[in-house]
């Protein structure tokens, strides 16, 4: 069986191989110090040997609960921000179908999201549909009182509770957070609700294969169990070697850190499948929040082509050289679409006649990497054999490694972030929050 790989050959007329084993030994000394858990950021290290350790009765659980609300809910609403929701909705769309939200619905409910914004018609629209739907939904925290999910939860639960009765409410939340202190907590013991917990010693960005992704998947109706045995089978190979030959993560984190050297500060993640669009939003906060700190970092950006290729594809073909690609190039789509002969041929495509759409969009994928490396952008392509539950689970736990082990190499903590903070005090202080006195006052002199 073929696993997710990586290709740098379109690198080398910027960086040559050398460089990129010699950071070799770096490499085997923070994959030494991941493994053993005495690098920056150990306590959220846990993430590591997740997918082997995951209980199987925690998923025969998960599993359960999942069955019961899509025996009652059309709509599943998942409550939460970064990392509490990017991991599943990636998931989830990666393997739905383009137009779900359009289809008959069968067992599965709908999923969607809330608590990732604070935008008013947003909650307002979602509130207006949930009058005429059955649903349920999850809140995922491990405080309870961050405010874009916090407030969401107050409104939603608020309206569940008035449109089904606060007992039959309870059977339709469930919580994942802490396993035994925070606000949310202390609700969902008060309340009885069902709960899950997110592990102490992983964080938020690294949580996708906990509860966090894990119960939204499961609702979705696709195969944690294989989700999890994909990720299973990338972690033994990282742990059987560092090799920059034998183990991707580590070829991968190396060519990008090589790349950056010669100054090449924009990593753009480019898909040719519209469903990847949120797997590259996972991505981006994954690495962003990562490595973007002590003024330092790739900045990850993310681009979806053939579309994009009509838009942003000038800049990239043109602009500034400060940019590198890394393209997820997936070998077969699910479904097989042939291109009909035309008797008028006025579009002039009857030379694509009894051609797959693939043919065509894997053409497309190869020419622009042509054009783009002699343009003066470097590729790194990962090739994945198709998108399924397997597969994906691979990727999610490549791209978790490998961003540690870059994040390593460039000297930082990839498992804290500090600056998400600043934001919040200044809103806090904005909104005069109790405890927020001295800023509030501070923060008015400078508007």
């Amino acid at each position: 069986m073929k696993n997710i790989s990586v290709n740098i050959d379109n690198i080398k007329e910027f960086a040559a191989k050398a460089e990129v084993v010699a950071l070799q030994n770096k490499i085997d000394e923070h994959h030494k110090s991941l493994l053993e858990k005495t690098g920056k950021g150990n306590d959220f290290l846990g993430w590591i040997e997740l997918p082997a350790e995951t209980d199987s009765n925690l998923i025969a659980s998960i599993n359960d609960v999942a069955a019961r609300i899509r025996e009652k809910a059309e709509i599943f609403i998942v409550i939460g921000i970064g990392g509490s929701y990017l991991g599943a909705r990636a998931v989830i769309e990666a393997l739905s179908n383009n137009f779900e939200a359009l289809r008959k619905r069968d067992n599965n409910p709908l999923i969607v999201y809330a608590g990732h914004n604070i935008g008013e018609d947003y909650l307002s629209e979602l509130l207006e549909v949930l009058d005429d739907k059955d649903y349920a939904m999850t809140v995922i925290s491990k405080s309870g009182t961050t405010t874009e999910p916090a407030l969401a939860f107050r409104l939603l639960k608020n309206h569940l509770e008035n449109k089904y009765g606060k007992e039959e409410a309870k059977s339709r939340i469930i919580a994942i957070t802490d396993k035994s202190r925070g606000a949310l907590k202390k609700l969902a013991d008060n309340e009885g609700y069902q709960t899950y917990v997110v592990p102490d010693d992983v964080g938020g960005r690294y949580s996708v294969l906990t509860p966090v992704g894990l119960l939204p998947i499961a609702v979705a109706g696709f195969n944690i169990e294989k989700l999890i045995e994909g990720a299973s089978v990338m972690q033994k190979i990282n742990v059987t070697s560092s090799s920059l030959e034998s183990n991707p993560m580590a070829l991968y984190a190396a060519a990008r850190n090589v790349l950056y050297e010669k100054g090449k500060l924009i990593e753009i993640l480019v898909n040719y499948q519209p469903n990847l669009y949120y797997f590259t939003e996972w991505w981006k906060q994954l690495y962003g929040e990562s490595e973007g700190k002590e003024g330092k970092g790739i900045f990850p950006a993310g681009v979806n082509f053939t579309s994009d290729l009509h838009s942003m594809g000038q800049y990239i073909q043109d602009g500034q050289r400060i940019l590198f690609e890394t393209v997820l190039s997936v070998d077969s789509p699910k479904k097989e679409v042939k291109i009909p002969f035309d008797d008028d041929n006025l579009d002039g495509l009857n030379y694509l006649a009894g051609k797959r759409v693939n043919e065509v969009n894997k053409m497309a994928e190869l020419g622009t990497t042509i054009a783009h490396v002699e343009g003066g952008v470097p590729n790194i392509k990962i090739e994945i054999p198709e998108v399924n539950e397997f597969y994906i689970g691979e990727l999610i736990y490549f791209f978790e490694m490998a961003c540690a082990l870059s994040g390593y190499i460039l000297g930082v903590n990839p498992f804290d972030q500090p600056g998400v903070e600043a934001y919040k005090r200044n809103m806090f202080a904005l909104l005069a929050k109790p405890g927020f006195e001295k800023e509030t006052e501070e923060i008015r002199k400078k508007i």
